[in-house]
């Protein structure tokens, strides 16, 4: 049986209390500025948004860059419930993770026996193919957007992330994300050996757009606007961008991507015409001396508080 209260988790835990109570003392005593505020909530969306995204495409080992269309999906279907329904928030977010899911299933089904670019193709066809679908809807606002209430604070987008990243990582930790990584490794041997590719494949699809479709529910119910230009493709190369900056493969390199990159964004944000060139060099930069990302396929660890002869 696992040890859930082993030293490493009781630390971890702590760890992230802390940051929820600083983070959350310096909003309450308004010592934070709005902007810093603003940062620190898309780093939660993009966290979840670039692990989810590593465990289809550094953990399964397949290509798709269409997580914006999930994401829009999420984020749509979340604006409808809370907005024009005017459910309750949680049933909003479950919802539009629910809703991203669903079409996580439906598009992986027929497009991930493809490989390579074809599937690339494919997820980057669905991404636009949603983006127009809302573009033309006039229930949400079409290409002037949708506007809806701010309901997310601090404590749900960090809690929401949280969450997110134990459930993905202990995915990867179960015997279902070990059929995910000899898929990776090798497909041909994986199917010699009695596990059906085409099954954790479709898994691992629907249960990366069960969360982009989450942080896109987190993002509506948190920039007052949605538009349907949000969620281009220039979002989905952002997020991938994320997961290779971090390390494909890599949960905390997925998290640590997230971070980074939305850090050099807002640092830039003053500078729009050159963040695009800035960000760029130092992607290539990165590249050069550094092509397995910041991570690699390595993860946090606490080993330094291991005891000698531990």
């Amino acid at each position: 049986m696992r040890n859930w209260f082993s030293r490493k988790n009781i630390i971890s835990f702590l760890m992230i209390v802390l940051i929820y109570a600083v983070v959350q003392g310096l909003i309450v005593f308004e010592i934070m500025p709005p902007f810093y505020k603003l940062t620190l909530i898309l780093i939660c969306i993009y966290i979840i948004l670039s692990t989810s995204l590593n465990l289809i495409n550094g953990i399964t080992g397949q290509f798709s860059i269409g997580h914006a269309g999930f994401m829009a999906v999420g984020a749509y279907v979340s604006a409808m419930i809370t907005a024009i329904l005017h459910g309750p928030l949680i049933l909003g977010i479950l919802a539009g993770a629910t809703g991203a899911a669903l079409a996580g299933l439906l598009v992986g089904l027929p497009t991930l026996r493809l490989k390579g670019d074809y599937l690339a193709i494919a997820t980057l066809g669905f991404g636009e193919i949603v983006r127009i679908v809302f573009l033309n809807m006039e229930i949400v606002g079409g290409a002037a957007g949708f506007t809806l209430p701010s309901k997310i604070t601090w404590t749900w987008a960090f809690l929401l992330m949280v969450v997110s990243v134990v459930l993905i990582k202990n995915f990867v930790g179960s015997t279902h994300g070990r059929a995910c990584i000899s898929i990776r490794e090798n497909e041909i041997a994986a199917e010699s050996m009695g596990i059906n590719t085409t099954k954790y494949k479709v898994m691992a699809f629907t249960i990366g757009a069960f969360f982009a479709g989450l942080a896109g529910a987190i993002y509506a119910n948190y920039m007052y606007i949605i538009q349907p230009g949000t969620f281009s493709f220039l979002k989905s190369f952002d997020i991938l961008v994320m997961v290779v900056l971090g390390g494909l493969g890599s949960i905390s390199g997925g998290i640590v991507g997230a971070i980074v990159y939305t850090l050099i964004s807002a640092l830039l944000a003053g500078i729009p015409e050159w963040r695009l060139v800035i960000t760029a060099v130092f992607l290539v930069v990165m590249m050069i001396f550094r092509p397995t990302g910041i991570m690699g396929t390595k993860e946090f660890s606490l080993g330094f508080l291991r005891k000698k002869g531990d």
